[in-house]
C-alpha cells in the first residue's frame, strides 16, 4: 500500500518545501500537462529534473501529454523513477514502455475514465504499473468516480491471471472516504492531492491514508 501525494495541490511557489512535507510518503506524484491532451498546462521536463534533485521521495511522473513516444524517455533520464503515459496518446505503447524502462525508470500506462482496459491487457507484459484514472484528467480537486472500480477489478484479475509484480494505481478524488473502496477493488498505489495538501497536518494525513489502506487490504480476498 503506497501513498503518492500529488503536488498539483501543493504551493507551486515553494515546491522544495512542499516536497519536504511529504517525506513520509512513498512517492511524489508530478502531473505533466501540455494543454493539448488535457485542457491544462502545468510543468515540464526541466522542472521535473529540478524536483528530482531535491525530493526526499522518488518522483512518479504522470504524463498527460501528446506524443509520449517522443517525450516519455526524457522524463526517466531527468530523474523520474516512475513514468506513466496515456495509451490514448501513444502511437506505439510497447516501444514507449520499453524506452522508459531502458532509460532506468518503471514504466506505466494510464487509462482515462472512458477508456476500457481489455484492449490493452497485452501491455501488462511491458509495464510495472497500470494507472486507472478516477476523475477526468486535467484538474485537481474533482469528485471520485466510483464507477471506475470495476475497471480496477478487471486490471487486478488480469494481473492475477498473468502473474508478475504489477502495481495498480488510482488517481483522482482519493481521500479518507474513498481509499478503502480503491483497495477493495484491487489498487495498491494511491495518488492523493487535496486530501493530503489540504490537511492541517500533512504527515499525519499520509499516515491516516496508509493505515486505512492497510486495514482494507487485510480484508481483501488477495490480501
Amino acid at each position: 500500500m503506497q501513498i503518492s501525494p500529488s503536488i498539483l495541490s501543493a504551493d507551486f511557489a515553494n515546491l522544495e518545501r512542499e516536497l519536504a512535507r511529504i517525506g513520509d510518503a512513498d512517492w511524489a506524484h508530478v502531473d505533466v500537462m501540455d494543454n493539448h491532451f488535457v485542457p491544462n498546462l502545468t510543468l515540464g521536463q526541466p522542472v521535473v529534473e529540478a524536483l528530482a534533485r531535491v525530493s526526499p521521495v522518488p518522483i512518479d511522473a504522470h504524463l498527460m501529454i501528446e506524443a509520449p513516444d517522443r517525450w516519455a524517455p526524457g522524463y526517466a533520464e531527468a530523474g523520474a523513477r516512475s513514468v506513466t503515459f496515456h495509451v490514448e496518446a501513444a502511437a506505439d505503447a510497447v516501444a514507449t514502455a520499453r524506452a522508459i524502462r531502458a532509460a532506468g525508470a518503471r514504466a506505466a500506462f494510464a487509462l482515462k475514465p472512458g477508456t476500457p482496459f481489455e484492449p490493452y491487457e497485452e501491455l501488462l507484459d511491458e509495464v510495472d504499473m497500470v494507472l486507472v484514472m478516477t476523475v477526468e484528467p486535467g484538474f485537481g480537486g474533482q469528485s471520485f468516480m466510483v464507477d471506475q472500480m470495476p475497471k480496477v477489478r478487471a486490471v487486478r484479475e488480469a494481473v492475477r491471471r498473468r502473474g508478475g509484480e504489477i502495481w495498480i494505481q488510482v488517481d483522482g478524488g482519493v481521500s479518507l472516504d474513498t481509499i478503502g473502496q480503491c483497495v477493495e477493488a484491487g489498487a495498491d498505489v494511491f495518488v492523493a492531492g487535496s486530501a493530503v495538501y489540504g490537511a492541517e497536518d500533512v504527515p499525519a494525513r499520509i499516515g491516516e491514508l496508509r493505515e486505512l489502506a492497510a486495514r482494507a487490504c487485510g480484508s481483501r480476498s488477495d490480501g
